[in-house]
């Protein structure tokens, strides 16, 4: 016959097991997730991995705090060094991931418009960065009535 303890010894390994499989899933779709950003920010993913770094009590984007799985990862630009990145994980949802700063590194269709006309590469440098010449704004703005 199996006892009370027994049932609640075995409940609880039951339940730490799929805790631990409930958080390799939300790894997985981390790791996911910095591999998407990673590729649209042009940088290289290193070691295809993210490691857990701990808990912590972030805001989410109702301004409530919650329990957040925090993530680390490692990621290059030049290949010449690793600069690291977080990823915080409610649950399943994505809450944000931060990377490291790194130098912004010219495209070759960029160099290619920078050796054909000046102009027309800083206008295109201007819109990527988000940041305007004082003498592009002053050329283009309109007169004040």
């Amino acid at each position: 016959m199996i006892t009370l303890g027994e049932l609640f010894a075995w409940l609880l390994v039951a339940l730490t097991i799929a805790w631990i499989w409930r958080g390799h899933g939300i790894r997985e779709r981390a790791l996911y997730l910095v591999k998407q950003h990673c590729e649209n920010e042009q940088v290289q993913l290193l070691d295809e991995n993210v490691a857990l770094k701990g808990w912590r009590i972030i805001r989410d984007g109702k301004g409530q705090k919650r329990l957040a799985r925090m993530y680390g990862f490692e990621f290059t630009v030049t290949s010449l060094e690793r600069l690291s990145g977080s990823v915080a994980m409610f649950g399943r949802h994505l809450a944000k991931i931060e990377l490291q700063a790194y130098p912004l590194t010219e495209t070759p269709q960029e160099a290619v418009v920078a050796t054909q006309n000046p102009s027309t590469a800083a206008t295109n440098r201007t819109s990527s960065n988000n940041v305007i010449e004082l003498q592009d704004w002053r050329a283009h703005r309109k007169p004040e009535d």
